[in-house]
């Protein structure tokens, strides 16, 4: 199918937060501009394929039981339901980062078991353990991602498969009883986690909240991905705070500071967090990086 976004579109720009690493065997960008994702839906796993095609428009193509499902969503996917009318940027830094990036919006996946497990095997350890970890399950318990997909890409591990996950495999791939328990009891729900996409907002992260393990920080993170919440900040980050008040103030905040400075935002706080995030304000490096756990050798 073709898609002519009636928006200005960075492709690569909208689809990044879903992409866990450069090494995500979920997602792959080949050198002829080609974004692969590979995803669980509702009628089964599926692969979709998208890239420019001609003067603005979008080339997308599916395969596999879900493919149906994943081209009907690729508008809300490039951020079709995205809304920023209201949005004011009330520091520069901001505003600049607007004006040079037209097409940064939030997509939505509308997939949040596929958003959720990543986000859960993310929580207090370092991106290089949680990124391990995502790979070993995908590549062991996620199925091969239908149709001519790029060699190595899977889909996401279904709930049943993580549920099969026994303690020792848990063990090898990293993964720390607290997270562990944590996917299992969202695996044993998750037919009715998917309707906090359809909630939204606030409401949509408080049902994912009904789940034990699923804080605030976690919510947060599945709701920008899957139905793009422009709110959802990510509080209780370890770098987030520090980078949004660099970036504004030339000092780190804390997650109290946090929500003090981003305040005049809502309800698109996050929409302030990601323009920031996108224009290359980092966390200044002091000292040694935190330290990286390696669960399989305890």
């Amino acid at each position: 199918m073709l898609y002519r976004p009636p928006f200005t579109l960075d492709l690569g720009g909208v689809l990044a937060p879903l992409r866990r690493g450069k090494g995500d065997p979920c997602f792959r960008v080949q050198d002829t501009g080609v974004f692969w994702l590979g995803g669980n839906t509702a009628d089964g796993p599926g692969t979709i394929a998208l890239r420019r095609f001609g003067d603005g428009d979008i080339e997308a193509q599916a395969w596999g039981p879900g493919a149906e499902r994943m081209l009907d969503g690729v508008p809300a996917l490039l951020g079709a339901n995205d809304d920023d009318t209201g949005f004011v940027a009330h520091h520069d830094q901001v505003a600049d980062a607007r004006r040079q990036m037209p097409g940064l919006r939030f997509g939505a996946s509308g997939r949040v078991w596929d958003a959720l497990i990543p986000a859960v095997l993310e929580q207090k350890v370092t991106g290089i353990e949680a990124r391990r970890s995502w790979r070993e399950l995908c590549r062991w318990y996620g199925e091969t991602a239908p149709g001519p997909a790029p060699s190595g890409m899977r889909v996401p591990p279904t709930p049943r498969a993580i549920m099969s996950i026994v303690d020792w495999k848990w063990h090898r791939a990293g993964v720390d009883h607290t997270r562990r328990r944590t996917l299992v009891f969202a695996a044993q729900v998750a037919h009715r986690l998917e309707r906090a996409a359809e909630l939204g907002g606030a409401e949509g992260r408080a049902w994912l909240r009904k789940v034990p393990g699923i804080g605030v920080w976690t919510a947060a993170e599945v709701a920008q991905r899957a139905w793009g919440d422009a709110d959802a900040v990510s509080f209780g980050d370890f770098h987030i705070p520090t980078v949004v008040g660099y970036a504004l103030l030339g000092e780190p905040l804390d997650d109290e500071g946090l929500a003090q400075v981003l305040a005049p935002y809502a309800p698109q706080r996050q929409r302030a967090v990601r323009y920031l995030e996108a224009a290359g304000f980092s966390r200044p490096r002091f000292g040694p990086r935190y330290p990286v756990r390696d669960y399989r050798a305890m």
